[in-house]
């Protein structure tokens, strides 16, 4: 079946056409027929397309809209130049998207029938700067493919519904999380679920024996505790500020921060929460870039000591989260890294793992070095906890969820 994945952002368009049958297990059932980005949409657009693990072409056009983006991206996967198998948009079976926030009332990922769309709309107040984003790509898909092609929205707050209360309620006024909802519901949910399960995978092991934690680190960091396959508690928050040091978001803080920040430096709470979500983080403390690529490269080659104070910084917060879930979690049997820095990085692997042979915890240098953007073991002979390297797969696994809800099984 062939399953295009959507995922939309303000004035961005990423896309993947994924043919699958879902089977979690004969994973080379699934084939990645292409894939590709659509930014600056609204005026002379930027579109990069990929067909298979061929190399990006690049070009420009002119999209005005959502919409036309999506139009383009059809056109393209049909057109005789593309060389995708697909000859006509009725050969796609299927839309998923990725949607940020289902809050409690979505723990699964759900087939768009009107009623879903307006209760993804009653959940902005939640997720302003996410949800209605997706709820357009939502509706420009059923505008360019007609209402009988199936959509559905893959949650990435649904893989955390598992937390207990006592993982998910803030220390405020109960009524506070009755009245309006304010609790922690994590992100980065179809990352974390993606990893468990390669992880079980590459493991030989049943998800009732998934105890693990895995690191999702990238411009956007979480942390996630996974005890029986189940999310038992995660890095992310109310809003995905919370938690680790990320690219540019500054993760925990004092929260008395803000007004002493808005005082002294006379801003509005709108504008302190910009700070803390756009200008802080690796970007903030460095003051140089927030590509942790770059700021590495800075400190081996001119001891930028803002650089390695960042890098340090990072490596911490997570060491820092590690160990708490160790403790959540009464031990770990693997830790797993991946995002574009837990799966590209040796170098911060290897510090976050730095000096926690107390913990069981001893990585391999020459492993490690050795794994770079693919699978693998990095853990020593010695080392009691396990440490992987597994790169994440959201567009697949929200590929292979549409496939099951569309065809009746549960995803």
């Amino acid at each position: 079946m062939h399953i295009l994945v959507l995922n939309v952002g303000s004035s961005t368009l990423k896309f993947q056409l994924i043919d699958t049958d879902g089977d979690a297990i004969a994973a080379a059932s699934d084939r990645r027929l292409a894939g590709g980005t659509i930014e600056r949409i609204g005026g002379e657009a930027i579109i990069a397309l990929q067909v298979g693990d061929g190399r990006p072409q690049k070009s420009a056009a002119s999209i005005r809209d959502l919409s036309a983006a999506v139009e383009y991206v059809i056109r393209w996967l049909t057109s005789e130049t593309s060389g995708v198998a697909i000859a006509t948009a009725g050969d796609i079976a299927a839309v998923g998207h990725r949607v940020v926030h289902g809050g409690e009332r979505f723990t699964r990922s759900t087939l768009v029938t009107d009623e879903v769309r307006h209760e993804i709309e009653d959940l902005i107040d939640l997720a302003p700067l996410h949800n209605p984003h997706n709820l357009r790509g939502i509706a420009a898909a059923r505008a360019v493919l007609g209402p009988g092609v199936p959509q559905v929205a893959v949650f990435d707050t649904a893989f955390h519904q598992s937390l207990p209360e006592a993982a998910f309620l803030y220390a405020l006024p109960y009524q506070m999380y009755r009245r309006h909802g304010v609790r922690r519901y994590g992100f980065h949910g179809t990352s974390h679920r993606y990893i468990a399960y390669r992880y079980r995978q590459l493991a030989g092991r049943s998800r009732e024996e998934t105890k693990i934690i895995t690191l999702h680190l990238g411009n956007g960091a979480s942390a996630c505790a996974i005890s029986a396959g189940a999310s038992i508690d995660t890095s992310m928050g109310f809003t995905p500020l919370e938690g680790l040091v990320m690219g540019t978001r500054s993760g925990d803080l004092d929260p008395a921060i803000l007004d002493y920040i808005a005082e002294k430096e006379g801003l509005n709470l709108r504008e302190v929460e910009a700070l803390l979500n756009k200008q802080s983080g690796l970007l903030g403390v460095s003051g140089l870039t927030a590509d942790m690529r770059e700021l590495l490269a800075e400190e081996a080659e001119h001891q930028d000591r803002r650089a390695r104070l960042a890098i340090d910084l990072f490596c911490y917060r997570v060491r820092k989260y590690l160990g708490a879930y160790l403790a959540a979690m009464n031990g770990a049997d693997a830790i797993v890294f991946s995002g574009g820095i837990g799966a590209n990085a040796p170098q911060v692997r290897e510090r976050i793992c730095r000096d926690l042979d107390w913990l069981g915890i001893t990585i391999d240098a020459e492993r490690n070095a050795a794994v770079v953007g693919g699978e693998g073991r990095i853990d020593a002979s010695t080392s009691r906890v396990a440490l992987w390297v597994i790169p994440t797969d959201e567009e697949l696994l929200i590929a292979r969820d549409t496939w099951r809800v569309v065809s009746g099984h549960d995803p």
